[in-house]
């Protein structure tokens, strides 16, 4: 589990480039903020989550369940995704408006980033 980065990942990084790239400007691994957003764009109220497959459960094919301990990872998964869903809220009620992107869905950067966009212009 050493090896598993907190920030800086891959997919964070493809989100951070496509970001920048159009002119966008950000904070990285905002600690201001409930959870602590992969990305946030203050300026716009905006809060991106950059989630992997695997350990936040996406359900794409791509994270399998442990085959070993899985009462323990199963607990584990729950509490995240229950921790996700407390601070999503807690960014709402302070008019943040937040963004899950996937890992599985940045194989098509720009498809899976047409949401943001599109709530960065309005």
């Amino acid at each position: 589990m050493q090896a598993n980065r907190r920030r800086d990942t891959g997919p964070e990084l493809k989100v951070r480039r496509f970001l920048h790239a159009r002119g966008y400007r950000f904070r990285v691994d905002y600690g201001r903020l409930p959870g602590r957003p992969d990305v946030a764009l203050p300026k716009h109220r905006l809060a991106i989550f950059v989630h992997g497959c695997y350990w936040h459960r996406h359900g794409c094919g791509r994270g399998g369940q442990p085959r070993t301990n899985a009462e323990f990872w199963q607990a584990k998964f729950d509490r995240n995704a229950d921790r996700h869903e407390r601070n999503a809220a807690a960014l709402r009620q302070l008019g943040w408006r937040v963004v899950v992107v996937w890992e599985c869905s940045l194989r098509d950067v720009e498809g899976a980033m047409a949401p943001v966009l599109a709530l960065l212009r309005a």
